[in-house]
């Protein structure tokens, strides 16, 4: 029997989700938990990977069981086990083909800008005091939606078929002193929203222009792109899937 799990977490003390040699890892401190309670061993796989100090407000990761699970009494055990800065929300019974990572069809993800120094938002968001042309940036954001091909945003070296991605919306909001980016999109290459958001970052202070931006883009190199912002501003904050495919509807 197959089971998704939703769950969150705080991303500073961790070297990502995925399991890496001699660091501490989300996977890995969740495998610890489930295998534990469940008194087997559990190996989650996850709907996807966050470098080192992302956070994720929204994440799934599925896992095999041979049994029929008491669902409200695992999440509190699971919660009781685990640290304080991962938490599960919920766990349900999925069909035995579903995939947290592959089933996904869209991925949002934020990026926090504090205007202003705050001792409480130093591994929350990334403090930036420079003024900043935000409908500038704003303009930018859109035209990567006619675009597909996104090498430039890459880390150099990933091992991905393609650099293709659709995405669907890119915006910037202010709040409150705050600058948030939103980006939504089927998929993401790897170091890609903080190479877009420092890039965006270059034109809000006019070190680029638009047409800049554009030829970037279709030059497809990453020395060209701009610089990538800290990783304690990312936030992975939702996952969608068609559920009533993914649910085991059969009793």
């Amino acid at each position: 029997m197959r089971y998704f799990i939703k769950l969150a977490y705080n991303g500073t003390k961790y070297n990502g989700w995925q399991i890496q040699p001699n660091a501490p890892s989300v996977q890995e401190t969740m495998n610890k938990a489930f295998s534990v309670i469940l008194r087997t061993e559990i190996n989650l796989m996850g709907a996807g990977r966050t470098d080192t100090g992302v956070h994720a407000k929204e994440m799934y990761a599925h896992f095999d069981y041979d049994s029929v699970l008491e669902i409200p009494s695992l999440i509190h055990k699971l919660n009781s086990f685990l640290p304080k800065d991962i938490v599960i929300y919920d766990i349900f019974e999925v069909s035995d083909e579903a995939h947290t990572r592959f089933d996904a069809t869209k991925r949002t993800y934020e990026y926090h800008i504090n205007t202003f120094k705050d001792a409480f938002l130093q591994d929350q968001s990334c403090y930036f005091h420079q003024k900043l042309d935000l409908d500038l940036m704003n303009e930018a954001a859109k035209t990567l939606l006619n675009h597909t091909d996104f090498q430039c945003f890459s880390k150099v070296n990933t091992d991905v078929n393609t650099f293709d991605c659709t995405i669907f919306e890119a915006y910037w909001t202010q709040e409150n002193g705050k600058l948030i980016f939103t980006i939504s999109a089927n998929r993401f290459l790897r170091n890609m929203v903080r190479s877009i958001v420092g890039t965006l970052i270059n034109i809000g202070l006019h070190k680029i222009t638009l047409n800049d931006f554009e030829t970037i883009i279709k030059g497809k190199n990453r020395e060209k792109a701009g610089f990538s912002v800290p990783a304690h501003g990312l936030y992975l904050t939702k996952i969608e899937y068609d559920f009533e495919k993914i649910r085991q509807l059969g009793n």
